[in-house]
């Protein structure tokens, strides 16, 4: 983020940090469980893909003795791919869903991707924890390579806030936009490999998987929590690449279309 944009959304940090806890705090206000909510959902989720993919189905890996390794390559997967999901979600409509503030009120527009992203880190912070929990309740505890996740979790976050802002600023003036994406990300989804193991996919398939940015990110959680490895991180050299391009693609379109954003609205 360029030194001015990254200097207005630091004056405006105390607007960031309270709509980060509105926004979190409003998603549970009428509910009788409140936030339990949210460790109750993700919590379910683990169990089930543990329970059912690892024990009923008696899903294996090859290569690890474990009766859990799929449950817990599923999850590392699916937790991964959702982080990412909400913060394109997010993104392609954050200045739809805030079209009112925007027009009622004089802020550094950035800070709304800058929140989406937050908000998203929150969420994917609680069910992360609670994964570890499970894998430690287990004892399925990750090793040292677990300390990759954080370059990892810069790179998703780099590479989804960079894609969200390109869509979000043309979903204010092309309104298929968010729609077109929400049919790219189901295929996306199935064109990683979360569900299945790379090396069970079709030769020919392969070779285009392997060129979706997301799979190398995909296996990198995967090889930490269900081998105990770090990244190959000559693998994710790629996706770096295309996630500083988006990034300084994103700034360029912001900087250009960001005055006529409440026009649009």
């Amino acid at each position: 983020m360029s030194a001015d944009l990254l200097k207005a959304a630091w004056g405006y940090r105390g607007f960031i940090y309270g709509s980060v806890k509105r926004e979190f705090q409003s998603r549970y206000r009428n509910s009788l469980l409140g936030a339990l909510w949210n460790i109750i959902n993700p919590l379910a989720m683990i169990i089930v893909y543990t329970v059912i993919f690892s024990q009923l189905m008696r899903a294996r890996l090859t290569g690890v003795d474990n009766n859990l390794a799929y449950g817990i390559y599923l999850c590392a997967g699916l937790l991964t791919w959702g982080f990412f999901q909400e913060m394109i979600a997010r993104g392609q409509s954050v200045f739809l869903d805030n079209g009112n503030m925007l027009k009622k009120l004089s802020f550094p527009r950035i800070t709304l991707p800058i929140i989406s992203v937050l908000s998203s880190l929150v969420n994917f912070s609680i069910i992360f924890a609670l994964f570890i929990g499970f894998l430690l309740v287990t004892g399925n505890a990750p090793n040292l390579s677990m300390l990759a996740i954080f370059p990892l979790i810069l790179l998703q976050i780099v590479f989804a806030m960079s894609l969200g802002i390109i869509l979000g600023v043309l979903n204010v003036f092309f309104r298929d936009v968010g729609q077109f994406m929400s049919v790219v990300l189901q295929f996306w989804f199935w064109f990683t490999p979360i569900i299945y193991p790379l090396n069970i996919a079709p030769k020919a398939a392969q070779k285009w998987i392997e060129l979706n940015p997301m799979t190398a990110v995909a296996q990198a959680y995967q090889g930490i929590f269900v081998y105990g490895e770090w990244p190959n991180w000559h693998s994710l050299w790629p996706t770096c690449v295309i996630a500083l391009i988006l990034f300084i693609l994103a700034l360029r379109l912001f900087r250009k279309r960001a005055g006529e954003i409440v026009d649009e609205l």
